[in-house]
């Protein structure tokens, strides 16, 4: 049985978890799925599995928690439509279909367990004529979200209002069109792979948004090269074009993707990696102030603790030898929650008490007074990952990864840049 399950409730999903899209993916091409509020899952692929086993202590603290694997299956409605299913590794999958299904209801109209409508017309007694009716309102639904999809899939950058009185995630389960796209592109690969195969496995890693209300996150593909070693020479020659077009090529590091929250008009803003190939240096630089600025204030508090990460981070990779992180990116993450506006002259001790009914800005000056707020940064990404001590790997390099460091150092230089043109 899988490490993780360890220290996790065996019994709770030993019927198997519905996952779901995970809301806060914005990079990358893999499918990333919610398996409960702090694990997320991904399809397992060997060198990464690899990476995450054999890392360094000393690098732990910059990537995700490994937790284990799982196994994973996808059953398919009369509409066609899928649901992933996860079970313990060396679970029983013979004989699924007698597995009680019934604590595992889907919250997404777009994940169904095929059974769900048997269990309902046994267990409820609902009148079949508007079971019909249902299910013909639930198709229409479907074929509408879906056009919705595929409009959202289409642009570069796009604004989604939050309903402030609703709960942020699950509000994104129908607006974040990268979650969706990867989601959709996974279902069809199984789906079309379904005579052959039904089982796949999949890592389990922590879930780095879990610890905030509304997550802010920035996806930076990292390095001056994305191509691994094992690339085709078509492979070799895309990554190499697409590193020469964008900022990849000029500071080590490009947009593949970002979610910011706009306290100012309420709404989330999108920005795929489609255009943050587009941007020029100086494009970089605005999209990095735009995800750190709320749409009212630059959220200044959150710059130093950033950059002491990344330079702690810079140091630790500076150590690694023969590792090489092509392809890989780095998160930066923290919570768009609007802080409450304290006056400038209160008492230490008494802010953590204040409240927005006892404000009275009539009684004094009021601005802006940020507290400490939690940064994360995070490598995640590791399948074209390659170190000597991976024995199978043919090509075997020297010294740290100067591509990646590189794209940090910049990385760093910038934000100190936004920081000090920026300075009260």
């Amino acid at each position: 049985m899988s490490p993780a399950f360890g220290a996790m409730e065996v019994e709770h999903y030993s019927k198997g978890v519905l996952l779901e899209p995970f809301v806060h993916q914005v990079g990358g091409h893999s499918c990333v799925l919610r398996f409960n509020d702090k694990t997320i899952c991904k399809p397992l692929i060997q060198r990464e599995h690899q990476f995450y086993e054999t890392l360094p202590t000393e690098m732990r603290k910059f990537t995700p928690q490994y937790e284990g694997v799982v196994s994973v299956s996808f059953e398919e409605d009369e509409d066609g439509n899928l649901c992933l299913i996860a079970y313990p590794l060396n679970g029983d999958h013979d004989n699924l279909e007698n597995l009680d299904n019934s604590d595992c209801e889907p919250k997404s109209k777009l994940l169904r367990w095929t059974n769900k409508k048997t269990v309902l017309l046994e267990n409820e007694k609902i009148p079949k004529e508007w079971v019909r009716q249902h299910r013909k309102e639930e198709k229409m639904k479907s074929h509408k979200l879906e056009e919705e999809f595929e409009w959202l899939k289409k642009s570069e950058v796009l604004y989604y209002t939050v309903e402030k009185k609703g709960n942020i995630s699950s509000q994104l389960k129908q607006h974040n069109p990268w979650s969706m796209k990867c989601h959709q592109q996974q279902l069809q690969r199984m789906k079309e792979n379904a005579k052959h195969r039904n089982q796949y496995k999949f890592i389990l890693l922590e879930n780095l948004t879990s610890r905030y209300e509304v997550p802010c996150v920035l996806d930076l593909k990292m390095g001056t090269r994305q191509h691994g070693d094992d690339a085709s020479e078509e492979k070799k020659a895309n990554q190499i074009r697409k590193c020469q077009q964008s900022t990849s090529a000029v500071i080590g590091v490009r947009v593949c993707g970002m979610q910011v929250y706009q306290a100012g008009t309420g709404q989330l803003m999108f920005m795929n990696k489609y255009h943050g190939r587009k941007l020029s240096v100086q494009g970089f630089k605005e999209a990095l102030y735009q995800f750190f600025h709320n749409g009212k204030y630059l959220r200044r508090e959150l710059f130093e603790s950033v950059i002491k990460k990344l330079t702690e981070l810079k140091s630790v990779l500076e150590k690694q030898e023969s590792y090489r992180f092509y392809s890989s990116s780095l998160l930066i993450i923290y919570d768009g929650k609007e802080r409450q506006e304290v006056a400038v002259d209160s008492d230490p001790e008494d802010l953590e008490d204040l409240s927005e009914e006892s404000s009275d800005e009539s009684a004094g000056a009021y601005a802006y007074k940020p507290t400490a707020s939690t940064v994360d940064v995070r490598m995640i990404d590791f399948a074209h990952t390659t170190c000597k001590y991976y024995g199978e790997d043919s090509v075997v390099h020297e010294g740290q990864d100067t591509g990646y460091v590189f794209g940090l150092q910049n990385l760093i230089d910038i934000i100190k840049e936004i920081r000090d043109e920026n300075s009260e």
